[in-house]
């Protein structure tokens, strides 16, 4: 008796089965299509399907890569006869676009029309480069696929399938007589679906595809989602940036007459709590001002452009602007937290006399002006003490008064310009080393720019923790 590699033994038994499974697959085909005409007595069309069952049995049984001669096999007893429920054919709940590649046309004939008795639309090929042609032109919902063929085995035709980006997400379901482990864990490790033997059982391939059908529908949906998703987060985002361009578009333009004003502005997010300007009450009243909502985002921009424009409109009703004490009290009142979505904001209001080089200011619990005069080497911290905006109501304001000599330096700013972390560590120190910064620049014409760079040297973060805000005024000599 001739001997036989296990590689030959495999192709060997591929080749007896093959034909054996056509007699069973149509038969059950034939027997179904009877049933449907009302015809029950399949008596001979019975036994010869055992018959052929029998037949694979022994091939299987004695060409096993175990079995030490085909001899010493015996005959495995007829399978129990199940009973074939007579009537129309139900078909699978979740149809599809299959796809079935097998270069022997009978198997392909015959999976093909299964699968169409199960409500499934079928498209068949001979080989994997006519499988990879289809699937680039046309719909495919499920790939049934044979391992075994020329020119591009399943393996191969799997494996490009998994590659391409557009393809991937098809499941593959693989169709071979070969039965060993191996080649299951290699398909299901390449990314198939699942894996099926020949000849097939109608009950499992149904259970089978409508499982695989079933993921890739949910796997659809979840990509349609996320397509919708990434729809919403690209429209939404360019509503932020137009919405973040109308923010900066209401900060005012640097001026140099009658003073030099200098700035720099850079929200943490897209859109931030921080805003500020300046303009004349009156010929001898100049107003300068910085707010800072809490939090980010759209809201806090929201309550930001609500108050600024306030300020700008000077619309508050029975304030004197010119008093920042009764300014204070007027924002205090029209933006309560509880109507604001329990938002507050800080904000330094300042108001220079140009007559008697005065400047009278107040604070809303936000840090203090710096303020460099000639002739003093140290900076002098504009403080005037009061709550949060909308945080308490009848909340009491002071102004305080101080006296600007020619030529000084004033520096309004919000916490984000020095509220840093050292890598996600310890705050930069406002007193120890914010100050002596500033102190060092005093003179630059950059100092906003220049301090923004150096902050950022401490973030490993492309944006920084906190909205930025930074304005240096310079009185004429």
């Amino acid at each position: 008796m001739p001997t036989f590699d296990k590689a030959s033994l495999s192709q060997l038994r591929h080749d007896l089965r093959t034909p054996i499974n056509h007699i069973i697959g149509y038969g059950e085909l034939l027997r179904e299509d009877l049933a449907d005409q009302g015809i029950t007595e399949l008596g001979d069309l019975q036994r010869i399907e055992d018959a052929a069952r029998r037949l694979l049995g022994m091939i299987n049984e004695s060409l096993s890569d175990e079995a030490p001669s085909p001899k010493a096999v015996a005959l495995p007893a007829p399978a129990p006869e199940e009973s074939i429920p007579s009537g129309t054919h139900v078909p699978a709940a979740l149809t599809g676009n299959l796809l079935v590649v097998d270069d022997n046309a009978e198997n392909s004939h015959l999976l093909a029309r299964t699968l169409e008795r199960q409500g499934h639309r079928t498209m068949e090929v001979q080989n994997g480069l006519e499988a990879l042609a289809v699937l680039a032109e046309k719909p495919v919902d499920l790939v049934l696929l044979d391992v075994l063929m020329p020119e591009l085995d399943g393996y191969e035709t799997l494996n490009r399938i998994k590659a391409d980006a557009k393809l991937r997400h098809i499941p593959v379901i693989m169709i071979s007589a070969l039965d060993e482990l191996q080649s299951v864990v290699r398909c299901i490790e390449a990314g198939a679906e699942d894996y099926l033997p020949k000849p097939f059982d109608p009950t499992l391939l149904r259970a089978r595809v409508g499982a695989s059908l079933d993921k890739k529908r949910f796997r659809d949906q979840e990509q349609a989602y996320l397509k919708q998703i990434d729809e919403t987060r690209q429209r939404l985002q360019s509503e932020l940036q137009e919405a973040a361009r109308y923010v900066s578009s209401i900060l005012p333009e640097p001026t140099d007459t009658p003073f030099r004003i200098r700035w720099s502005y850079n929200p943490s997010m897209e859109l931030g709590g921080d805003s500020f300007g300046y303009h004349w009450i009156d010929d001898d009243h100049f107003a300068i001002y910085l707010l800072d909502v809490c939090g980010h985002g759209v809201g806090a921009a929201l309550l930001s452009v609500a108050a600024i424009n306030v300020m700008r409109t000077m619309s508050l009703q029975n304030v004197d602007f010119r008093e920042p004490a009764e300014v204070l009290r007027g924002l205090n009142d029209t933006f309560p937290m509880e109507k604001h979505n329990n938002m507050y904001f800080t904000i330094w209001y300042g108001v220079y006399q140009r007559s008697s080089s005065r400047l009278r200011h107040v604070s809303g619990c936000h840090p203090p002006a710096v303020l460099f005069t000639p002739g003093e080497k140290e900076p002098r911290l504009l403080r005037a003490p009061g709550m949060l905006i909308g945080a308490m109501p009848g909340a009491k304001f002071h102004s305080e008064d101080t006296l600007l000599p020619p030529g000084s330096r004033l520096c309004v700013f919000c916490d984000g310009a020095y509220e840093i972390r050292r890598d996600k560590e310890e705050m930069l120190d406002f007193e120890e080393e914010f100050l002596p910064f500033l102190n060092s620049h005093r003179a630059s014409e950059k100092l906003p720019d220049e301090l923004l760079e150096w902050i950022r040297s401490f973030s490993r973060q492309e944006a920084l923790d906190d909205d930025y805000s930074f304005l240096a005024i310079d009185f004429p000599a």
